[in-house]
């Protein structure tokens, strides 16, 4: 008679685990579909700086936060910085595993066609994808550029939708590019802050263009049916040459865009983007671009934190297979500290769920770590489910519950 009034106990017990619950008022919904709140970083942008180009933005990279800014959303004539784009589709192909660095481009009569800045590379002409990188970053040739656009899409055209569709993706509100390489024509423009984005993504998501943007001098060797023949490459980007931390990135200049940069930098951990539109002249671009360069540096920093060490402990699982789930981190977290704010004021909380009901998938948010300034919320990261745990069936809580009576015996 005892072991049946046991037995209709566990059945008891089984069948409540089974009933179907609701989440404790304040847990967050886990579903991914479910949008956390974004909390933006923003920074001073009332610096007494005073500069001649009509449009200028100061960016650091890792957060996206403007320092400064002038006119950032005016549109402009890129010229050649539009050529950051081309090489981020490119980068973003190599990645893909769609081209290679050794993959052999055979250049076309429309490609070499190409006027302006050039390595001048003739009609079936065979270069790799290194070497016109190589031509791209260093000596911002368009016919290169046309090359690797061709090679890529099939087309030019093709290449500049696929162009404006990740200037979509990117928030690049005003912009259009009509072909890839800069020259001037009709309805081909961008601004200021729209070139800093599309920079920020090339040199945070691919930063070895570095290698390629950072070289003052190299040589090319043409192999035409003329025979070989070397060319030198020299940059056209001369704070590669003089400004500590330069890492790049895109010079521009035309007849009516003036004279345009892309200027990106790295000391300290800290990357910089200083974009310049309009200059009047190469010196004021280069000029202008380390003074905003060295306002950054002197005036702000930046923390990091890539939660390596941040303990996080398991949450519990209701009606799962398994009793708990372990998480984390989903991402790391940067924080720009402007003059007068010290890393040391920074602090963290990690903020746990508590019985999160099954089945739990993996990579739901079942957490977060939040970042305090002093008292004031700056952001935060979620925490991630590591694996799934599924929902429990008869079996899995009937075996559940034998096993804990009979350690309990």
């Amino acid at each position: 008679m005892k072991k049946i009034y046991s037995i209709l106990i566990l059945c008891s017990l089984i069948l409540s685990l089974l009933a179907p619950i609701t989440m404790p008022a304040g847990i967050r919904n886990t579903s991914p579909d479910v949008e956390d709140e974004v909390i933006p970083v923003t920074a001073s942008t009332d610096a007494q700086l005073e500069l001649m180009s009509p449009s200028v933005v100061l960016m650091e990279g890792s957060t996206g936060t403007i320092i400064y800014e002038k006119n950032k959303d005016e549109k402009l004539r890129p010229a050649s910085i539009t050529k950051v784009m081309t090489l981020l589709l490119i980068f973003e192909a190599l990645d893909a595993g769609q081209i290679h660095l050794m993959d052999e481009v055979t250049v076309s009569e429309h490609a070499a066609s190409m006027g302006g800045s050039q390595v001048y590379l003739e009609p079936y002409e065979v270069q790799n994808v290194d070497t016109m990188i190589k031509c791209i970053s260093i000596a911002s040739a368009n016919d290169a550029s046309t090359a690797m656009a061709e090679f890529i899409a099939g087309s030019e055209e093709e290449f500049v939708a696929r162009m404006n569709q990740k200037a979509k993706e990117l928030g690049m509100n005003n912009t259009n590019f009509v072909n890839c390489c800069g020259l001037d024509v009709d309805n081909h423009y961008s601004s200021a802050n729209d070139v800093a984005l599309m920079s920020r993504e090339l040199i945070t998501k691919h930063p070895e263009v570095s290698k390629y943007a950072t070289v003052w001098m190299d040589t090319i060797v043409h192999t035409t049916r003329k025979g070989q023949s070397e060319f030198g490459l020299t940059n056209t980007n001369k704070l590669v040459r003089f400004y500590e931390g330069a890492t790049g990135l895109k010079t521009g200049s035309t007849g009516l865009a003036k004279y345009c940069l892309s200027a990106t930098a790295k000391r300290k951990d800290m990357d910089l983007i200083a974009v310049i539109m309009a200059a009047p002249d190469t010196k004021t671009r280069f000029a202008e671009a380390a003074k905003l360069l060295n306002y950054g540096f002197a005036n702000y920093s930046i923390y990091r934190d890539d939660n390596s060490e941040t303990p996080i402990t398991p949450v519990r699982v209701v009606k799962g297979v398994t009793e708990q789930v372990q998480g984390k981190a989903a991402d790391s977290f940067s924080y720009l500290c402007s003059k007068g704010r010290t890393q040391d004021k920074i602090r963290k909380e990690v903020v746990m769920q508590e019985d999160i009901p099954a089945p739990v998938a993996q990579k739901n948010k079942i957490g977060e770590i939040v970042y305090y300034y002093e008292n004031e919320k700056i952001g935060t990261v979620d925490i991630l489910a590591i694996e799934a745990v599924d929902k429990a069936g008869f079996k899995d809580c009937f075996v559940k519950l034998l096993m804990r009576y009979f350690l309990a015996q």
